[in-house]
């Protein structure tokens, strides 16, 4: 309790991250106390049982999962009133913690996940409008853009007094509008706007006025429970800006990739398609990578390079990502 006689509750949550065979997952678990929807891994802190939030963390996630966790960062630490459904004034308030785990898929694994009810489950699930590896994707166009030129325009919606920056302005820089280009790091603003102007189903389960007045919420993307979406948005944008000035593609990586390999993970997470040439050109330059004088023949071709992470690379510079191009 605080000082102001506020209950707060600290609650710890997982976006654990893979990929596989092209596709980004993120692993999700069922919440009996939520009617069975599927969220991120999480329980609350308990000081008494655990030394430390990542301690806490841990053990949730071996509980609710099976899975021992490598490393894991710290994301974010969402404590805003008002961003999920409102409680009753007898419940604590709750900040959630935020982390990012990076790890592998082994059938092994895999087995002991699916008896635990856990599913790991396309990121791009959550965000259709993300992925471009194909293109612009027909959603945006069609169905999401239009509604918010209609949100933008609308003259009985007021934005906040503290808002230093118009919705149009926000719709323009978030969706590279306009003049603007699409900036794949800002999955998170994009995400926001979208609740703000009712556009998805958390905003209209969270009582949102501007989702009530929609008799008829298009399907953009798949919910989650309490504002989990978010913080996977907020993990969705901190990897994908991470990826441009640290190595942490190869924590997805086996010990031994072809390059095609590696083009394939970097586009899952960026959501962009990468010219094959310009990509190897990239990756030799930053030399993050080095042969192992083997081959793989397990290409359906002719039999591919095998290369692994150079890990001398970091003590020799400290920016070490691979920059790939926006749109």
């Amino acid at each position: 309790m605080s000082q102001s006689g506020v209950m707060i509750e600290i609650d710890l949550n997982a976006v654990i991250v893979s990929v596989d065979k092209s596709t980004p997952y993120v692993l999700t678990v069922p919440h009996a106390d939520r009617n069975g929807d599927h969220g991120l891994p999480y329980g609350p802190f308990n000081p008494l049982e655990h030394r430390t939030f990542e301690i806490g963390l841990r053990s949730f996630v071996e509980m609710q999962t099976a899975l021992k966790l490598g490393h894991v960062e710290q994301l974010y630490t969402f404590g805003d009133r008002g961003r999920h459904m409102t409680t009753p004034e007898s419940k604590p308030h709750v900040v959630s913690v935020g982390y990012l785990a990076l790890t592998r898929q082994t059938p092994e694994s895999d087995e002991i996940l699916k008896q635990q009810g856990a599913r790991w489950r396309s990121w791009y699930d959550f965000f259709p409008w993300e992925d471009w590896r194909s293109g612009k994707p027909g959603l945006l166009d069609d169905t999401l853009l239009p509604l918010l030129q209609t949100y933008c325009d609308d003259p009985t919606v007021r934005d906040a007094p503290s808002t230093t920056i118009s919705r149009r302005d926000r719709f323009q820089l978030s969706f590279g509008t306009g003049c603007g280009v699409w900036d794949e790091e800002r999955a998170l603003d994009r995400y926001e706007m979208m609740y703000g102007a009712g556009l998805v189903y958390e905003a209209r389960r969270d009582g949102r006025p501007e989702a009530q007045r929609e008799t008829a919420l298009p399907m953009l993307g798949e919910s989650m429970t309490f504002d989990h979406r978010r913080i996977l948005a907020t993990a969705l944008s901190r990897l994908r800006a991470k990826l441009k000035y640290r190595p942490v593609v190869f924590e997805l990586m086996p010990p031994e990739f072809t390059l095609t390999d590696l083009q394939r993970t970097v586009e899952a997470i960026s959501g962009q398609h990468l010219h094959k040439q310009n990509f190897r050109r990239l990756v030799e330059g930053a030399h993050l990578v080095e042969p192992t004088g083997r081959l793989s023949t397990a290409t359906g071709g002719r039999p591919a390079a095998l290369y692994q992470f150079r890990r001398d690379i970091l003590t020799e510079r400290p920016t070490l990502g691979l920059r790939v191009g926006r749109h």
